[in-house]
């Protein structure tokens, strides 16, 4: 794999991550809000239930961001490492010929 779609595949990536990590936080929300909800129905199931699932949730999303700390600064030195900036312009130049 040449250096510019192995860099076009990290950015792939990353994007995947954070669309990742914004659905876990989505996730999150809505249970809290059930949870609130919950304290006017007061029902004994989705108390016992809803924060167990509202701490996993919270652990899976402090593992991904993690993930996608740790990968950004993997892709940010590929690119810094490989010149992409300029792998770029010079793609572009040969497309232009």
């Amino acid at each position: 794999m040449d250096k510019l779609k192995k860099f076009d595949l990290m950015e792939k990536i990353s994007r995947e991550l954070e669309d990742l990590k914004n659905s876990q936080t989505a996730v999150i929300q809505k249970i809290g809000k059930i949870e609130v909800d919950n304290i006017e129905l007061n029902d004994k199931t989705l108390e016992d239930k809803l924060g167990d699932m509202h701490q996993s949730a919270s652990e899976i999303l402090d593992s991904i961001a993690g993930i996608l700390e740790n990968f950004e600064e993997v892709k940010n030195k590929f690119e810094g490492k490989n010149n992409i900036e300029g792998l770029r312009a010079q793609e572009a130049i040969e497309n232009l010929k």
